[in-house]
């Protein structure tokens, strides 16, 4: 399998992740943590609003709404099959 590290902002609609780590501080961080965005959790882009952002992400059994500039500040990892 093809492992891809990437801002959560360029995940793909449908896709999942792995969250690796959050590079936001203080209250955004701390929001992020309430959320459910925490390392090793599982995080999946569902839906973009008609203007584009924020962007729907499914993570932890809830639906949550991130604006792309929030997004950016959360790293994971994809797992694509490989090419044959």
């Amino acid at each position: 399998m093809n492992k891809r590290i990437l801002t959560l902002n360029k995940l793909e609609l449908g896709k999942s992740a792995t969250i690796i780590s959050l590079l936001s501080r203080d209250d955004a961080r701390r929001r992020m943590l309430d959320l459910g965005m925490i390392k090793g959790a599982t995080i999946k882009a569902i839906q973009k609003s008609p203007g584009g952002d924020p962007t729907a992400y499914f993570v932890c059994g809830t639906l949550i709404a991130l604006r792309s500039e929030d997004a950016e500040k959360c790293i994971v990892e994809t797992v694509q099959p490989l090419q044959t």
